[in-house]
């Protein structure tokens, strides 16, 4: 009985090692997210063993996990009817929402799943319920995009499977379909997909035979620059779950295809040191020292290193790629996109990625109003078109 006991205490001890991890105070539900933490790493763990087992993919194997555990059949509730179809060849989950018999056309959101281009499903039960409560709350139709992921395929077909979806949608006949008014449509995704997101709405953009356009584009605490890893967030939140740097870093790198030996040198800086001459007049696009409020910036110096690597930016040109990086897009891009809403998380890598987006947007509209302000009335302000949520 005494050894059972002390076994038993010893394996809580254990466990209660791998669950804790020290949280900042102001987290709520500590313990959920350290179980969350707990569950997932365990779960990586797995699919590394199965990778160097070579069985599979550890990414292959990470997703069965996830989607094994959380996919969900399409169904009709009450409210809300639920089809799986596919938009151009890219399969697609639609939620038509109730309908209003005063609006006889309803409005519409492009929902691109989070999950470092790699994990996740638009089928899984967390996507299909907030579609549904989105569809629910705002009587709309929502297209959820289940594009295809790395190891299966890599950047740019991600954004191509986005594009490919969402172009299908906004032909009339499409949208008359499902009852849509084409001046209503939003795109939207979280994480990863507010990266997908961001770079469709850049593209939508600039392509002129596009004859219907985004009314706005909502980004959840979005993946938007792989040049610096140092910002603010990226050092505060360095090893805050569930998205460490590292992990965040290797999700890159996969996005690309690249090797997992650049992995360190890019957590330094490496990538976008100063004799990296391609990354020369892209620095200045996300200085964060301008771009986020001192509240911020106070705490923290930048991580500028005077050399580097620059095989990684000559084996990995993508890092440098505006599709991939929506963040250091040209000034020209982003005057003219559609309004703009972004949330971003405290205790998270990526929340300064979606602080300097916004800054870029709104600094963006600025040289928009300065530009057309003498055919305005000198009483009449601009309209706001971009808003931020920290």
């Amino acid at each position: 009985m005494r050894a059972s006991c002390v076994l038993l205490a010893a394996l809580a001890a254990l466990a209660a090692y791998y669950v804790y991890i020290p949280l900042p105070g102001s987290v709520s539900d500590p313990w959920k997210l350290m179980l969350l933490d707990a569950t997932f790493r365990g779960a990586q763990q797995v699919s590394n063993l199965i990778h160097y087992l070579g069985l599979s993919h550890h990414l292959l194997a990470l997703n069965f996990i996830i989607v094994s555990f959380g996919k969900k059949t399409a169904w009709s509730s009450a409210q809300v009817k639920v089809t799986d179809t596919e938009f151009d060849g890219v399969e697609v989950r639609v939620f038509e929402g109730p309908r209003k018999p005063e609006e006889p056309l309803q409005r519409s959101v492009v929902y691109v799943h989070g999950g470092g281009w790699a994990l996740a499903s638009a089928k899984i039960r967390y996507y299909d319920e907030l579609c549904t409560v989105m569809a629910e709350e705002l009587n709309a139709v929502i297209v959820s995009i289940e594009y295809r992921l790395v190891p299966k395929v890599y950047f740019p077909e991600q954004i191509h499977d986005v594009v490919r979806a969402t172009k299908h949608f906004l032909q009339p006949e499409i949208l008359q379909k499902y009852m849509v008014d084409p001046g209503r449509i939003c795109i939207s995704g979280d994480s990863a997909g507010g990266n997908l997101a961001a770079a469709l709405a850049q593209q939508f953009n600039q392509d002129a035979n596009l004859k219907n356009k985004l009314k706005l584009q909502a980004l959840i605490y979005p993946v938007l620059q792989a040049l610096d890893f140092n910002t603010p967030s990226y050092q505060q939140n360095v090893n805050t779950p569930i998205l460490p740097r590292y992990v965040m870093v290797k999700y890159w790198v996969d996005y690309f295809k690249g090797s997992y030996d650049f992995v360190q040198a890019m957590i330094v800086n490496n990538h976008t040191s100063l004799d990296v001459e391609e990354a020369t007049a892209l620095r200045a696009r996300l200085n964060w020292t301008s771009l986020l409020p001192a509240l911020i910036t106070k705490s923290y110096k930048p991580v500028v290193q005077a050399t580097g690597n620059p095989r990684i930016v000559q084996e990995i040109p993508q890092l440098l790629d505006a599709r991939a990086a929506p963040l250091i897009a040209d000034q020209e891009v982003l005057r003219d996109l559609p309004k703009t809403y972004i949330l971003t998380c405290e205790h998270d890598v990526l929340r300064d990625d979606g602080i300097m987006y916004a800054k870029r947007l709104e600094s963006a509209a600025m040289l928009l109003v300065t530009a057309v302000s003498s055919q305005r009335a000198p009483w009449k302000e601009a309209e706001p078109v971009h808003c931020l949520e920290e």
